[in-house]
């Protein structure tokens, strides 16, 4: 095996786990106003982007995450009109929402621009074009003040952002008290989909008590999971909601909501696979279940980011 450091690209996952990647290039290396970055070529991933050494897209499978964080919320909504993403600085989360043509209005708060702007030179295929349709909106600023302060109602929020690390700029969006910001937010038919980590069978805190906090705001709250390769695994996402149930539809149900919305070109998502993401092994629906720990301002998550 060859070991030398600088041809491997490797994320700590834990203090117990690291993954690694072939390196072939590095395209940039730098440090943003909120955190390093890093977009490299790797052998089997093709161009990926690394934030605070955290492999947050790679232009290969990227659209796993991206159509599983979006879709399902998306699809759950009777008609979605209106959305905001929280982070997302690829474009690829963006992408996804302006597929569907339901959407009259979408607004991505990403507050690190310089992201956005290396994404859209060394990934600008993540995109697509997205930033470039007149039905977006980009701000760059703090997610959490921009909806604070705005009065506005979105119909599905999404939340698009690195772990919650300590040195990061994303750990107070993961909070009750942001969850209750959120709540407020959204239209009566609502949800909000969260990227919530690992779900692989030692690395369950991030997921489990993101799913916790959010059922103590929502009163419906549904955890869902996909595989996706340059994550190294399993990955667990949430969705939250007043009213709507994803789990619940039928895989012709979502087929058919799909075709109603001129939905072209997925390579992950459909009826069948939505109903296996919310078919949880045994498990993780234990440590769902089992976990009591709540996120809040004063008692932060953090997950080993370096």
């Amino acid at each position: 095996m060859d070991i030398d450091p600088d041809r491997w690209l490797s994320e700590k996952i834990s203090d117990n786990l690291v993954h690694q990647h072939r390196l072939e290039e590095v395209l940039y290396e730098g440090k943003t106003q909120y955190q390093s970055a890093r977009v490299v070529r790797c052998t089997s991933l093709g161009v990926c982007l690394v934030l605070d050494g955290k492999l947050q897209s790679s232009e290969r499978d990227e659209f796993i995450y991206h159509e599983a964080l979006v879709h399902p919320a998306m699809i759950a909504h009777p008609r979605p009109e209106t959305v905001l993403i929280a982070g997302g600085a690829e474009g690829a989360t963006l992408r996804e929402v302006l597929a569907h043509k339901t959407v009259k209005k979408a607004v991505m708060v990403e507050i690190d621009g310089e992201v956005t702007a290396l994404s859209q030179k060394y990934l600008p295929g993540l995109s697509r074009g997205a930033f470039d349709d007149k039905r977006a909106e980009l701000h760059h600023t703090d997610a959490r003040e921009f909806l604070a302060k705005s009065k506005e109602k979105y119909d599905v929020i999404i939340i698009d952002l690195p772990d919650p690390i300590e040195e990061g700029p994303a750990y107070r969006l993961f909070t009750r008290e942001f969850y209750k910001i959120v709540l407020e937010r959204l239209t009566d038919d609502g949800l909000i989909a969260v990227q919530a980590g690992s779900a692989s069978l030692t690395e369950l805190l991030n997921l489990t008590a993101v799913n916790n906090t959010l059922k103590s705001v929502f009163p419906i709250v549904v955890a869902y999971v996909v595989t996706v390769p340059c994550y190294g695994g399993p990955w667990g996402l949430c969705i939250a909601s007043r009213k709507n149930d994803p789990s619940l539809l039928s895989p012709e149900e979502v087929n058919r909501r799909i075709a109603a919305r001129s939905l072209k070109g997925l390579k992950l998502y459909d009826g069948l696979t939505h109903l296996g993401m919310f078919s949880l092994p045994l498990y993780l629906r234990e440590a769902l279940a089992k976990q009591r720990r709540i996120i809040t301002d004063k008692n932060p998550l953090y997950l080993y980011g370096k």
